[in-house]
């Protein structure tokens, strides 16, 4: 066989597209989508209060804000139905049918997306943000995310901490505004999803150091 016939040719690879490329053109198109609560058309006043739990002053901000503007307040996550309804009811004379009490929440991120959906079914376009100063950084990063995902619109009504006032790093802000744009797009807690991972990894891990047992005879 004359030498040189059976060489194969030599494979010419192809640049690959960037995945960079890739990456931040899917990240722009996300904080577009993300973000179209801010650009929406001009969102009706405000429709009703919003209020986290996790400080009482808060709860009776909003409750002298229901009084001021007839509007219809959820606490996420707040304090204990016995003293929100003496709050809210009996002190600033609010119906009961004005305050909606909601606790599925444990965190800032599950205040908004426990109820983003509800409030969207409800057609709430605008609300008012109730919480303390010094979380309010992250709690409108995480609500613009959830909430404006939904066409809903949020305005801040901060709440004075004084001398009781924790800044939080950025870090926890924007570990918090990940969360929430990985909720958006895929529906779960990215949090949550790594410490399941995380304790299913430790539970195999024992098994698969003890090894296979001792074969039958």
């Amino acid at each position: 066989m004359p030498a040189g016939t059976g060489t194969g040719r030599r494979r010419v690879r192809r640049p690959r597209r960037s995945w960079r490329r890739c990456l931040v053109l899917t990240g722009g198109i996300g904080l577009l989508w993300l973000s179209r609560g801010w650009w929406w058309p001009a969102p009706p006043p405000p429709q009703m209060i919003l209020v986290l739990g996790g400080d009482v002053e808060r709860e009776r901000r909003a409750a002298e804000l229901a009084a001021e503007r007839g509007l219809p307040v959820v606490v996420s996550g707040g304090s204990n139905p016995e003293y929100a309804h003496w709050l809210f009811e009996q002190r600033q004379g609010l119906a009961p049918d004005q305050v909606r009490l909601d606790y599925r929440a444990s965190d800032t991120l599950s205040n908004f997306t426990s109820l983003v959906d509800d409030l969207r079914r409800a057609r709430i376009r605008h609300a008012l943000l109730v919480t303390s100063q010094d979380h309010m950084d992250r709690a409108l990063l995480v609500g613009r995310i959830v909430a404006g995902s939904r066409g809903i619109h949020l305005t801040p009504e901060p709440v004075a901490c004084g001398e009781r006032c924790h800044p939080e790093s950025r870090s926890k802000i924007w570990g918090d505004g990940l969360r929430a744009a990985v909720w958006v797009l895929s529906g779960r807690d990215l949090k949550r999803w790594v410490a399941e991972r995380l304790s299913l990894a430790e539970a195999a891990g024992p098994v698969a150091r003890s090894g296979p047992g001792p074969a039958g005879r």
